[in-house]
């Protein structure tokens, strides 16, 4: 699976958000299989799973060894906060409350398709975190995807 794009969008009182037609288009065929949402490791937003794409996830957790402490810490934080929801009828999808808290979800927010999922940003936040003059993205982009070779098959 490989979600695209970007979406600016209003979430009413309720933290119910409508999809864009055109993430629903992406996502019909993974509409009844329902979803994961969770906090985001690294930043203060949401990330949400096809039901498809979590379960590989957790199959990478399940090998690791719940005897090494480490091993457990992580599991337990990672699933912290983990939900079940369903994109309904009418494509709205209803953010819970702890979630609401821990990300700042307002009224405006972004959903940014990350590939095989997609967060959910508060949109001032999101555009903090995109336009962070701290980062040097052609210096990253160089590190991360310098190396890699084109001719290689995926």
């Amino acid at each position: 699976m490989n979600l695209i794009g970007v979406h600016e969008l209003k979430a009413d009182e309720k933290a119910r958000i409508l999809l864009p037609s055109a993430l629903k288009k992406q996502l019909l065929p993974l509409l009844e299989e329902g979803f994961i949402l969770k906090r985001s490791v690294f930043q203060k937003c949401l990330e949400l799973y096809p039901m498809r794409e979590w379960n590989q996830i957790m199959n990478k957790l399940s090998k690791l060894n719940r005897f090494v402490k480490k091993n457990n810490d992580f599991i337990r934080m990672y699933t912290a906060g983990v939900r079940t929801v369903d994109i309904d009828s009418n494509g709205r999808l209803l953010i819970p409350k702890d979630l609401v808290n821990y990300a700042s979800i307002q009224s405006e927010i972004v959903l940014n398709a990350m590939g095989s999922w997609i967060e959910i940003w508060n949109k001032e936040a999101y555009e903090s975190v995109v336009n962070n003059p701290d980062i040097d993205f052609a210096a990253l982009a160089e590190e991360v995807m310098g190396d890699l070779n084109d001719n290689e098959s995926t």
